[in-house]
């Protein structure tokens, strides 16, 4: 077998296997990602807003060359990964999706995940466009162009945001992995967009430094990819856990209990989009789940704790001196929700926090009760982009049913999959399988079995 025959669109198991039994090298794996970020006919140009080649073809030499020494640092050893634009990089410019910030200084250093995946022997290709500044779950960007989900391509639609160009990057084989952030939905949206496999940890679990922030409260640092695998593997060294590469075969369904939530998340529902999420929870109930339906009423006061909410207030912090001198630079869609957050005065702040560790206290013991809370990641389809950009009223209110179901788990703090569950040739959409604060490592079994189950049925592919 050839050196190009694997192609990079396939799960990282089966890329480690691949290299470990030398039917393909890292160099020829990163010369794929590289011609394909180039090729005049893809959207490389959109998804990356800058490519390393040199640096890339170097890593991967040099993991090609340990390999040959006997040397493997982990399975993501000479792996093409993609890295969102808000991460620092030593010796690039950190845009994070802007143009206000194009004559900073160079990073110093790598943020603390790029130097966990650079230590694991991962190469770099590039970084990855994004909504600017992560404020958005679309992935509208009009200084460098918006990504495109691969699903019905020709008539543009969406990849998500805000980890817009790290989803489009795995989605077209341009990187096996992309590396993502989730404030309200910024990993998992992209992810049910382009029909991957998203994972978002509990905020604490991976280092969120050298980073630029939306939400410090909220942010939380994660993978996206084509399998639960893929996603826990990067876990594993984004967190500082040894990578278990052999899991034990999947668990059966049957004896496991998922909370189905019935308010809220359903709202404003695409009836194309419950008609695939109803499937799902029908397959996963055949193969022997028990699927207990149950409201959170707390999720209901939502839209009134979140009357400011912690993305414009701590954004708005962050942002408030060059906003000063570069206002005028800032997409105005973003601008808009930065401000939102100026009028909130510190007690408005201390009582979101209140509110938040309420929801979370709440949340904790329910979500602890089953093996995994049920919902739509996403209750529409990828939304066309024409439409997103000609109207300011269009754009907001899809927005904001986009980021509703996600936000509500980093409200709780919240660890959550999002799985894809379509048919082949339906709109990607992604159901989400999440978990307590906390709770991530028991989640990675749970959604092995739920991924089994929903491949096996045809969906998800």
């Amino acid at each position: 077998m050839s050196h190009d025959a694997i192609d990079l669109k396939r799960p990282l198991s089966e890329l480690a296997a691949a290299l470990d039994s030398g039917r393909t090298t890292s160099r020829a794996l990163t010369e794929q990602a590289l011609s394909r970020i180039a090729d005049p006919a893809g959207q490389g140009n959109v998804v990356f807003t800058q490519v390393d080649a040199d640096a890339a073809r170097a890593a991967a030499d040099g993991a090609d060359a340990l390999r040959r020494a006997g040397v493997r640092l982990s399975p993501l050893m000479g792996v093409p990964v993609s890295v969102k634009d808000l991460f620092d990089v030593a010796g690039q410019v950190t845009r994070a999706g802007s143009t206000v910030l194009a004559d900073a200084a160079p990073a110093t250093h790598d943020a603390p995940a790029v130097a966990r995946l650079r230590q694991a022997g991962a190469v770099i290709v590039g970084r990855t466009n994004m909504t600017e500044f992560a404020f958005s779950g679309l992935g509208l960007n009009p200084h460098y162009g918006t990504p495109r989900s691969p699903w019905q391509r020709e008539t543009g639609h969406v990849a998500g945001g805000s980890s817009s160009g790290a989803a489009a990057s795995v989605a077209d084989g341009m990187a096996a992995v992309g590396l993502g952030t989730d404030t309200g939905g910024s990993i998992r949206i992209p992810s049910a967009f382009c029909g991957l496999t998203g994972f978002k940890p509990t905020a604490s679990r991976t280092p969120r430094d050298g980073a630029v922030p939306l939400s410090t409260t909220l942010d939380s640092v994660g993978p996206i990819g084509r399998s639960v695998d893929c996603c826990a593997w990067v876990d594993a060294i984004l967190s500082g856990q040894p990578v278990v590469e052999a899991p034990s075969a999947p668990r059966s369904l049957k004896g496991m209990r998922f909370g189905v939530l019935t308010n809220y998340v359903l709202d404003g529902a695409e009836p194309a989009a419950l008609a695939i999420y109803e499937r799902a929870l029908a397959t996963l109930a055949k193969a022997g789940a028990t699927l207990v339906e149950f409201t959170f009423a707390p999720f209901d006061t939502l839209p009134t704790i979140n009357r400011f909410g912690f993305s414009p207030i701590e954004a708005f912090a962050w942002h408030r001196k060059l906003l000063a001198e570069r206002a005028d630079g800032y997409d105005p869609r973003v601008l808009v929700r930065i401000r939102k957050g100026e009028p909130a005065s510190a007690a408005d702040y201390i009582d979101l926090i209140a509110a938040r560790a309420a929801l979370i206290g709440a949340a904790n013991p329910v979500w602890q009760s089953f093996d995994a809370v049920l919902c739509p990641t996403v209750p529409l389809t990828p939304p066309a982009i024409g439409p997103l950009e000609a109207s300011d009223e269009t754009f907001t209110a899809t927005n904001a049913l986009v980021l509703r179901n996600p936000t509500a788990i980093n409200m709780i703090d919240g660890c959550a999959f999002s799985l894809p569950c379509q048919a082949a040739g339906e709109a990607p959409i992604g159901l989400m399988v999440s978990g307590a604060a906390g709770d991530d490592a028991r989640l990675f079994p749970v959604g092995r079995a739920i991924e089994q189950t929903l491949r096996g049925a045809g969906l998800g592919h």
